[in-house]
């Protein structure tokens, strides 16, 4: 496979219209990755859920996103990001009709598993092409500023979600998004290049197979522990059980909690837009992601044992501590475009899908397991509240470990 090299960089102009194209995309899969915390009253209601139920609906859309990671890294390396999302977008388009549709909590969970497969491409394909069209600091400022999109699809499935609630209800709002994954799909095919950065050979034989020289990477063994526990924990908590925690062990109605939800998100949006100015700037002093995650991660540990600690004594803005672990935990997003620029352009697609792969077992992991927990513990005889922070407390040492391990496999990885 031919990689076309520096020839194929854009310029800046160009750059931000392919930018905006891939975030609009984005903006939709964050969306609708977030809002079954904002539903989940609902959802909880009407479909008379457990909360190994709600975990599960949840964790459903990131069950059917980790599916596709390998032959999506693969695909991307061969035919390129535009085509293949575009591809998958279709798919999303299909699963938010049958999620409008759904009658059972079954018709749920595989309609949430569509919604997951149809925007799994939605950030490995920006990447992917960020590695092949961007120049370095370009790359650094465009990965942040892309989880920033995010931030903002999270805003966008808090307030405004809980203020169209009343008037349409959910169904029709799973109707107009995907309306809007159809105007997404036709930006991406009009403004990202036809050209793919490769001559469309592409990896041979069966994909798992091409895989090989990824998990063999002695970088990507490192950063795989943490990924799947502090970067996949940081999503669980945040898409799915910032609410459950504000609405059943701070006792917020679900207009505070959407509100709460609201600000936490717009914490987040200010981060990571903080850090794609900030990144190529550390980066040109020789602050590494390494680095970085090694000093900022164990705040994030320092909130969460505060969470632990205060359970329902703390029952006012509680979304503050909320906010400041999401925001502490941010230094573990570092990894991912470190994973990326650890391996030469040729293997960016499936370096990055492997590693979204850790990411997203992690976060339908955590998201599932937390809820096992707390029903776990209530029949065990704990109440809602301890039981809430029993499982909590077995995510936080879940979360050390991984850290623990980064730190000790340092020796024989050096900042890519």
């Amino acid at each position: 496979m031919t990689v076309v090299e520096p020839a194929a960089l854009l310029t800046p102009r160009r750059a931000v219209q392919v930018f905006l194209a891939f975030a609009s995309a984005y903006f939709l899969s964050a969306l609708i990755r977030t809002i079954t915390a904002t539903l989940s009253p609902t959802l909880t209601a009407e479909f008379n859920l457990q909360a190994r139920d709600l975990g599960l609906l949840a964790g459903g859309y990131f069950l059917g996103f980790s599916m596709t990671q390998l032959p999506l890294g693969a695909w991307l390396d061969r035919y390129g990001p535009r085509r293949v999302l575009c591809s998958f977008l279709a798919i999303a388009v299909l699963g938010c009709v049958a999620f409008w549709q759904a009658q059972s909590f079954t018709g749920l969970l595989l309609a949430r598993m569509l919604c997951g497969v149809g925007v799994s491409a939605c950030l490995m394909a920006p990447l992917t092409a960020f590695r092949r069209w961007f120049d370095g600091p370009a790359q650094l400022r465009a990965n942040s500023w892309m989880l920033m999109t995010g931030s903002l699809g999270m805003v966008a499935s808090t307030l405004p979600v809980q203020w169209l609630m009343p008037a349409v209800g959910w169904r029709a709002l799973f109707l107009g998004l995907a309306l809007l994954l159809m105007l997404a799909m036709a930006m991406v095919a009009w403004q990202a290049p036809r050209a793919a950065g490769v001559t469309g050979e592409g990896p041979q034989g069966p994909f798992w197979a091409s895989y090989r020289e990824v998990w063999a990477h002695p970088y990507f063994r490192r950063m795989t522990p943490i990924g799947f526990f502090c970067y996949g924990g940081l999503l669980a908590v945040q898409t799915l059980w910032v609410v459950p925690w504000m609405t059943r062990v701070s006792r917020y109605t679900p207009d505070e909690a959407a509100q709460g939800f609201f600000w936490i998100n717009v914490c987040m949006l200010f981060t990571f837009w903080l850090w794609g100015l900030l990144n190529p700037r550390l980066a040109q002093r020789g602050l590494h992601a390494n680095t970085l995650i090694a000093w900022g991660q164990p705040l994030s540990f320092a909130c969460l044992g505060l969470l632990v600690l205060v359970g329902d004594s703390w029952r006012w803005h509680i979304e503050i501590l909320l906010a400041l672990y999401c925001m502490a935990c941010s230094f573990v997003s570092l990894s991912q475009p470190a994973v990326g620029m650890a391996f030469p352009p040729a293997v960016a697609g499936r370096a990055l899908s492997a590693f979204n792969l850790v990411l997203f077992a992690g976060i339908f992991s955590v998201q599932w397991g937390i809820g096992l927990l707390i029903d776990g513990f209530r029949a065990l005889g704990a109440t809602e509240v301890d039981a809430f922070r029993g499982a909590m407390a077995v995510f936080l040492v879940c979360c050390i470990g991984s850290y623990l391990h980064f730190l000790g496999s340092g020796r024989d990885n050096q900042p890519p």
